[in-house]
């Protein structure tokens, strides 16, 4: 017993190097997209950027993808909104933690990567469809949540609904190659509303 707590000792804590050398590596693919696109991202650029080994890397993230897709997730990942008893503010509580993240310096370059690589020979779109899944499922649960409250439409597609949400923003961003603001967002919720309200 001795024995095992002095080799624990010795290691040391495992979990808070892990989360170290984790934030170091997707802050490196984030910085590395921002300054010079998703091409520059390579295992070797991103460890030396991380200051981290490869094999640190592969055991976390086997292949480009993987890294690409935690890395926008660390940015545009999965959201917690609490029954605030309005399909409207719930809405807007979304939209507006989209709109910061995507605000945010590289944000752009890190979606267009991302969307681009979904298409490329080879890209596992399953994967990305996983990652697409969790981050819209918020906005999947405050559409349920207010088909449950009565001010929802219970007959409405949520899965539809859900990308009707998320759409407008990323285009904005990446088709029209605009920074959205608060103003769009106050649209976005307007008009979402009113395409998923119960009838008074």
């Amino acid at each position: 017993m001795a024995g095992a707590q002095t080799r624990g000792a010795e290691r040391g804590p495992g979990r808070p190097r892990e989360e170290r050398v984790t934030g170091a590596v997707l802050s490196a693919v984030v910085e590395l997209v921002t300054e010079q696109g998703m091409g520059a991202v390579t295992m070797d650029a991103v460890a030396a950027r991380a200051g981290v080994s490869k094999p640190a890397i592969y055991r976390r993230w086997p292949t480009k993808q993987d890294l690409v897709i935690a890395a926008a997730e660390s940015r545009i990942g999965v959201l917690t909104v609490p029954d605030l008893g309005d399909f409207r503010a719930e809405l807007r509580v979304v939209l507006t933690a989209r709109l910061e993240a995507y605000r945010m310096p590289g944000s752009d370059r890190l979606l267009a990567g991302l969307i681009g690589a979904a298409a490329e020979v080879g890209a596992d779109r399953a994967e990305y469809a996983r990652y697409t899944e969790r981050i819209t499922s918020e906005t999947r649960r405050i559409l349920e949540r207010g088909v449950a409250r009565g001010d929802v439409r219970a007959d409405i597609d949520v899965r539809a609904a859900a990308t009707l949400v998320a759409a407008p923003l990323l285009f904005r961003l990446i088709g029209e190659r605009e920074l959205p603001d608060s103003q769009f967002v106050d649209a976005l919720v307007d008009l979402v509303a009113r395409a998923v309200a119960s009838p008074a």
